[in-house]
């Protein structure tokens, strides 16, 4: 390669391109996501250290009281050991990796990609952005769904920065938060939160924050020092099913 070239290859001119065609456009969180990633050779034969795909989303990120949109890692993978990629030439590269159970699933305005990357050495790395739509795990569902036979509305569900005491391995956690419209917690409640911590197919932790009304001036002065919220961690496998919906309705009510 002339010293022109390198020049050019270093600044991404002619250099490899990349794209990634994903199998479907929809998952269930936790499922197996397939697809191809397509390699194509510039005007110089370049070495490629790996190609790597990056699961992302969107989250809100709080500073100094204000708040920020931000994009956040959910999970990075490998696809390839090194290569060399020719003059012109197109290598076709399969792969199947298993999406997290607690992948956030794309609803209102929370959204998740794949991006595709060749990390070139002395060059830049070209990219590739697919987004894809990510359903909830079937015992998340069935958690929302027994929430909403109780009474509740899903009005809200955002990806928030997490406090130190309840992130995992990334920095935020999506929240489903809730408003009762029948039932039994209508005037009761403003709200309820849903926080999902950790997930599997047989289980999944939750924090539940249940949001009492305020009544009367000493339900107003709990309300402003946020006395009038409870927090409370459970743990939901697939045994509790039979009886989900009675048991999201005890915890409930003990806090009303």
């Amino acid at each position: 390669m002339s010293f022109f070239n390198k020049v050019l290859a270093s600044f991404g001119i002619g250099g490899a391109k990349v794209d990634t065609k994903l199998e479907k456009a929809e998952y269930v969180a936790g499922e197996k996501m397939k697809g191809e990633v397509e390699v194509y050779g510039g005007n110089h034969e370049q070495q490629i250290d790996s190609i790597y795909l990056t699961l992302n989303t969107t989250y809100i990120r709080e500073l100094n009281d204000k708040k920020y949109n931000d994009v956040a890692p959910v999970k990075k993978y490998k696809v390839t050991a090194p290569f060399t990629i020719g003059v012109n030439e197109t290598k076709v590269i399969p792969f199947e990796i298993n999406l997290p159970a607690d992948t956030p699933i794309t609803y209102g305005n929370t959204k998740v990609w794949v991006s595709t990357g060749l990390d070139i050495k002395n060059g830049v790395d070209p990219t590739d952005k697919d987004f894809i739509g990510i359903r909830p795990t079937k015992l998340a569902s069935q958690i929302l769904e027994a929430i909403e036979k109780l009474g509740f509305k899903l009005r809200k569900v955002e990806c928030e920065q997490a406090s130190s005491k309840i992130r995992n391995n990334c920095p935020f956690v999506q929240e489903f938060e809730f408003i009762p419209t029948s039932g039994i917690y209508r005037g009761k409640l403003d709200e309820l939160e849903i926080l999902f911590l950790s997930q599997s197919e047989q289980s999944a932790e939750i924090l539940m924050q249940v949001d009492r009304k305020a009544r009367g001036f000493g339900g107003f002065l709990a309300e402003a020092l946020e006395m009038d919220e409870s927090h409370i961690r459970i743990l939901i496998t697939t045994q509790n099913l039979p009886n989900l919906q009675e048991k999201l309705r005890q915890i409930i009510s003990n806090h009303v």
